[in-house]
C-alpha cells in the first residue's frame, strides 16, 4: 500500500491496490468458480463489487448456450484455473488452452489427486508453476498452507499464493488459519486466502490476519439472498482490511482499565 499523508490534522489515505502480476486492482473480492449462475455473477459484479471471477476451461468450451463468458461483463478479469488436471502435466496444456481460447495469461492452478477431500498437491503446483512463469504466464497457485512449498512458489515465480481455508465447499471457514498466518509473516507474496470461507465473518477475519484478498464462491452461491450475501462479503472484506491497516491493538490475559480507577481521588 502507497504512504499516507497528514496534511492539516487530516488523513488522506492513497489507494490501497492488490498487485497481481504488474495489473492493480481496488477489490480484494474474488469470485470462485465451483458453483456458476448467471444470478450469482451478476450479484458477486454488482453488490460484491469483484473485478476477478474464476472459470473453469471446460465451462468456457461449453456450446455457444451455456458459455459462461457471455455472462461475464466487460473489465472483469478472467482467472482461468486447470479444474480437473491431477498432474503438472495436465495443469499446463490446460493453461495453454485457456489463453489459445482468449482468457489471457492470469492462471490460478489446481491440481487434485484425491477426490474425496480435494486437497491441492503441492509437488506437483510447483512444477506446473515454474513452466508456466517460464511461458509467461501470471501464475496463481493453489495450495495447502505449507511454508516450505510457498517458499519454492515463490521462488519458480508465482504472483501469489492461494493457501486454503478449509476443503473445497464445505463453508468450515479457517481451518487452517495457523499456517496462514506463517504464510502472511514469511512470503512476500499475495496471500489470497482461497477455499472453505462461507460467511463474512470468516473472510472479515482472513483481511484482519492479513491476507491481500479472499476468495468465497460456495457460501455466496448457498444463501438464500446471493445479492445480499455477496454485498456483505465485500464490506467484510473491506472491514477486515481496514482493521489490519488500522493496526490491531494488543490483547492481554488480564483486565486492563480503560480509565484511571483511582487518580481522581487525589485531586
Amino acid at each position: 500500500m502507497e504512504a499516507n499523508l497528514h496534511i492539516k490534522g487530516v488523513l488522506y489515505m492513497n489507494a490501497d491496490t492488490l498487485c497481481l502480476g504488474g495489473h492493480k486492482f481496488t477489490s480484494r473480492f474474488i469470485l470462485g468458480s465451483g458453483k456458476y449462475s448467471v444470478n450469482l455473477i451478476h450479484a458477486a459484479v454488482t453488490e460484491g463489487e469483484a473485478e476477478i471471477i474464476t472459470l473453469a476451461l471446460r465451462r468456457a468450451e461449453a456450446g455457444p448456450k451455456d458459455n459462461i463468458l457471455h455472462h461475464i461483463p466487460q473489465g472483469i478479469t478472467l482467472l482461468p484455473n486447470t479444474s480437473g488436471a491431477r498432474t503438472a502435466e495436465e495443469a499446463v496444456r490446460i493453461a495453454r488452452l485457456s489463453r489459445e481460447v482468449g482468457c489471457g495469461d492470469f492462471i490460478k492452478i489446481e491440481i487434485m489427486n484425491d477426490s474425496k477431500y480435494l486437497l491441492p498437491d503441492n509437488n506437483e503446483t510447483i512444477k506446473a508453476t515454474k513452466q508456466l512463469v517460464d511461458e509467461g504466464f501470471i501464475v496463481l497457485p493453489y495450495m495447502y498452507p505449507d511454508l516450505y512449498a510457498a517458499r519454492e512458489l515463490q521462488a519458480a515465480g508465482a504472483s501469489a499464493v492461494m493457501p486454503l481455508g478449509a476443503p473445497i465447499g464445505t463453508n468450515k471457514g479457517l481451518c487452517t488459519k495457523e499456517f496462514i498466518k506463517i504464510l502472511i509473516r514469511e512470503i512476500p507474496l499475495p496471500v489470497i486466502v482461497d477455499a472453505g470461507i462461507g460467511k463474512p465473518s470468516q473472510a472479515c477475519e482472513a483481511m484482519e490476519l492479513g491476507a491481500a484478498a479472499v476468495m468465497a464462491n460456495t457460501g455466496i452461491a448457498t444463501a438464500h439472498d446471493i445479492p445480499l450475501m455477496a454485498k456483505a462479503f465485500k464490506e467484510a472484506i473491506r472491514a477486515g482490511r481496514n482493521a489490519y491497516l488500522s493496526g490491531l491493538g494488543p490483547v492481554s490475559d488480564h483486565a486492563v482499565a480503560s480509565d484511571p480507577l483511582t487518580g481522581f481521588l487525589d485531586s
